[in-house]
């Protein structure tokens, strides 16, 4: 089995999850499944990123221990990830001991190594990012971008890690890995940034200012960095497994530059460690061209539509709407789009379908094929262009068209039934007409098995209750489950199912906003 090691960025608890971080996790779990169903052997990570100042002042605010905070919060992340079936295999926490250690570890091999120096600092500060700014961070009016939230001007001794030294070999390496960040245009980006010279990163707050953090084992009176904290965690989660380098960082596009494609492979690259394989950059969820933002009152909770609308038309939702590394628009009227023509009329009706006329005229029990005419024969090499682009099109993240090709086979077979006339066919006593019915209904509901096992990655809960319906239990081998059969000769289906329940009229209210 191959070893596959994927992670997502761990979400900072100062405040409520919304609909970018389930799209993240949900995203992230797709591969992950994905990747077990072609046979890998799949460690999949998420986890929260816990110090930090604005944790240390939202605790403060609320007049209890930072601890208790990021416990509290943690929990909140980790309980919607559970409600939306994301597969995790670890959630680690940075302030968890074993991350801590290896956190103080690598800090001890960089200072010994000459990597880490002490000097005073004298420049700008943002409080809501954490960090130190330059002058080029101000916008061309001199003002600083909103994203930086208030700017202060201090003077203060702090500990840096030599960044600057080793942009030459980061250039050397993204020229030379040109596949290292997906989509590629991410890439460019990154090198553009990488042509105006590096400043050495500052890893320490005094505790003076900062107490909550992982104090620096070589001297107690600071505390680390959080983004230098942060990273480690896809190292300190595995460190005795055996799995670094992952696979995959997935990660959103405002933390590429330069924490993820710039911090991260030069503080592994000082360690003598080797880069993560890939960094896989999604796009942002927008709302009227702008991104969702709990501080504009736009962060869609994604509890509210997992509530009305069942958890598998949630993510269905999530990576049939976007394309991975593009941006994309959330409204729910397109959500509802999706809902009632995919989902809810076009799959929920071939269910329906299949499940009525297999009991009205078959007494529930799926009879095998007897003929092969041009409706079968246009069908069945559909489904064979369909599974044959399937599977390339997940392994390039092309999701979203992945499923759009499930969902016209979908479409072709409701088509199919339009044709043969099921209905009509049950009311014949002539041998052939019987003969086609069996067929017919032999045929819905083997295409019906094949669809929902190409899209069970997405929606493994309806996958299945599907299954359980038509009787049937997949075998362990997904690809062989790709194949057009008689694996549902004989099976008892049930009466009926009702996946994707029409919304009722109140439901048109806007969603509920964190």
């Amino acid at each position: 089995m191959k070893s596959f090691y994927i992670t997502t960025a761990i979400d900072y608890v100062n405040g409520s999850p919304h609909i970018g971080h389930a799209y993240e996790k949900v995203l992230t779990d797709v591969i992950a499944r994905f990747r077990r169903q072609l046979g890998d052997q799949v460690h999949f990570l998420t986890g929260t990123d816990e110090h930090g100042q604005k944790v240390q002042a939202s605790a403060k605010q609320r007049g209890i221990e930072p601890q208790q905070f990021v416990d509290e919060t943690s929990a909140e992340f980790r309980a919607l990830y559970d409600r939306l079936n994301v597969s995790y295999d670890d959630f680690i926490r940075t302030t968890e001991p074993r991350h801590k250690q290896v956190v103080r570890d690598i800090l001890q091999r960089l200072f010994a190594a000459g990597e880490i120096y002490q000097a005073e600092y004298r420049g700008f500060y943002s409080t809501r990012q954490e960090q130190f700014l330059q002058s080029k961070d101000r916008l061309p009016d001199g003002s600083w971008p909103e994203l930086f939230g208030e700017v202060a001007e201090i003077v203060e001794a702090n500990y840096f890690f030599r960044l600057k030294k080793h942009q030459d070999w980061l250039i050397e390496f993204l020229t030379e890995n040109d596949d290292f960040i997906f989509p590629h245009f991410r890439q460019k980006q990154v090198m553009e940034f990488l042509k105006e010279p590096l400043n050495d990163l500052c890893i320490s707050r005094p505790k003076a200012r900062l107490e909550w953090g992982i104090p620096l084992p070589f001297d107690e009176n600071y505390v680390t960095y959080v983004w230098f904290d942060a990273l480690l965690n896809y190292y300190s989660a595995v460190v005795d497994q055996g799995r670094w380098p992952a696979d995959y960082n997935l990660i959103g596009k405002d933390i590429l530059v330069p924490p993820h494609a710039v911090y991260w492979p030069i503080m592994l690259k000082a360690c003598g460690l080797p880069p993560p394989k890939h960094l896989l950059v999604h796009g942002w969820w927008l709302q009227s061209g702008a991104k969702m933002s709990k501080s504009t009152g736009a962060a869609v909770n994604p509890l509210t539509l997992v509530e009305e609308f069942g958890v598998d038309a949630f993510r269905y939702f999530l990576i049939r709407e976007m394309n991975v590394g593009q941006d994309s628009e959330f409204t729910r009227e397109q959500f509802l789009v999706r809902y009632n023509s995919e989902l809810a009329n076009n799959l929920g009706n071939l269910v329906n379908r299949t499940l009525n006329m297999t009991t009205r005229f078959a007494s529930g029990v799926l009879p095998a094929a007897e003929v092969s005419e041009d409706p079968e024969r246009e069908l069945h090499d559909l489904w064979t262009r369909t599974r044959d682009e399937f599977i390339p099109l997940c392994e390039g993240f092309q999701f979203h068209t992945a499923l759009e090709r499930m969902m016209v086979f979908v479409t072709a077979t409701n088509t199919y039934i339009q044709r043969r006339e099921p209905w009509k066919l049950g009311k014949s006593a002539e041998a052939k007409d019987q003969a086609l019915l069996r067929t017919s209904l032999a045929t819905m509901a083997e295409a019906l098995r094949l669809a929902v096992a190409l899209s069970q990655h997405v929606t493994p809960a309806t996958t299945a209750r599907i299954n359980a319906v038509l009787g049937y239990t997949p075998g362990a081998d997904w690809r062989a489950e790709l194949t057009w059969g008689a694996k549902l000769n004989g099976a008892k289906v049930a009466e009926a199912l009702v996946l994707f329940p029409r919304p009722a009229p109140a439901e048109k209210t806007p969603a509920k906003v964190l």
